[in-house]
């Protein structure tokens, strides 16, 4: 029934369908959303428009994926970009070798192809290859799995868009817009998305501004540090209730903590500030790594910080902080 309403995320786990599809992530993600977040998601949702995040790394841009298609109860399907990535990778792979191995060391059968309307289930699930059949011998990458689904739409993340060349933000335009289809030139298929995917982009900006026409046709947010003592104190009480196998920090460990790090986030000169995720690790190791929590106490009066490797990662920033401040 999905295919017949209007999805909406609202940063609640607990709305999740009883009936997820079977990709979809199986953890809830303890994601804090702010209201401008929440609402270019739904809007992306809305237009299906490529939603395009920036943000420094250990931001949260990746968790956001999974925390839309945990709710949504929808399949995930992420795509690690590389530098030689190509926007074919993300629709499919065709291994002509190995359907050559095949016809010398089967015997060829003459079955018709088949036709044609394999579910999506027997696809994945294909386990006798049969040389007659070029259908065998592509394999969907994230893309072309969510033009697949017949039943519903997909998120698919594309992960840090600009470790490739420049022309790939502009090849994968010739999918993300209409006719929402492409073609395996291999098999003589055209596949064509029944339901357009919610597709989430994540960029560091390491090569620079993406070109002018892909960012046109991609809704923008900037994923912004939560700088501020409430939203990261919001962040650590949803991390800790969402995944209960973790005991939580008591709250003046806690709160001497944020103190800490958001004195030596704004105090500038970091040639690379740690991120949401950083601080999450650090407050971990000062409750669980030894077999005593922390002291508050110590930590507010301590001159060097403890376990500094889990907070800078170049020599210049390390070297600041390993001398007492």
């Amino acid at each position: 029934m999905i295919s017949t309403q209007r999805l909406e995320f609202t940063g609640n786990p607990n709305r999740r369908p009883e009936n997820p599809h079977k990709d979809s992530p199986t953890n809830p993600e303890p994601y804090v959303v702010s209201a401008e977040l929440k609402k270019a998601v739904n809007l992306a949702i809305y237009l299906r428009r490529p939603l395009l995040l920036e943000g420094d790394a250990g931001c949260g841009k990746t968790r956001l994926a999974s925390a839309v298609a945990y709710e949504l109860g929808l399949p995930l399907y992420r795509w690690d970009i590389r530098s030689t990535t190509k926007a074919q990778d993300g629709l499919y792979e065709y291994d002509a070798i190995l359907r050559l191995h095949d016809v010398h060391t089967q015997k060829l059968e003459q079955q018709p192809p088949a036709a044609e309307a394999e579910t999506e289930e027997e696809d994945e699930e294909r386990v006798n290859r049969n040389p007659a059949n070029p259908k065998h011998y592509r394999k969907f990458g994230a893309l072309g799995k969510a033009f697949e689904l017949k039943n519903q739409p997909a998120v698919v993340l594309i992960d840090e868009i600009d470790k490739a060349d420049l022309d790939f933000p502009n090849d994968l335009l010739t999918v993300l817009d209409e006719p929402w289809e492409f073609k395996i030139k291999e098999t003589g298929e055209t596949i064509t998305a029944t339901h357009k995917p919610i597709v989430i982009i994540t960029s560091n900006k390491e090569k620079g501004n993406l070109p002018a026409p892909f960012l046109r046709r991609c809704l923008y947010h900037y994923l912004d540090f939560p700088n501020d003592p409430k939203r990261l104190q919001e962040i650590v009480e949803k991390h800790y209730q969402i995944r209960e196998e973790e005991s939580p920090p008591p709250p003046d460990l806690v709160n001497t903590a944020i103190k800490r790090f958001l004195a030596v986030w704004n105090e500038g000169g970091l040639f690379k500030k740690p991120g949401t995720s950083e601080f999450l690790d650090w407050l971990k190791a000062l409750h669980t790594f030894e077999s005593e929590p922390y002291k508050a106490a110590q930590l507010a009066k301590d001159k060097l910080l403890p376990y500094r490797e889990l907070l800078f990662k170049l020599q210049q920033d390390w070297k600041k902080y390993a001398k007492a401040s």
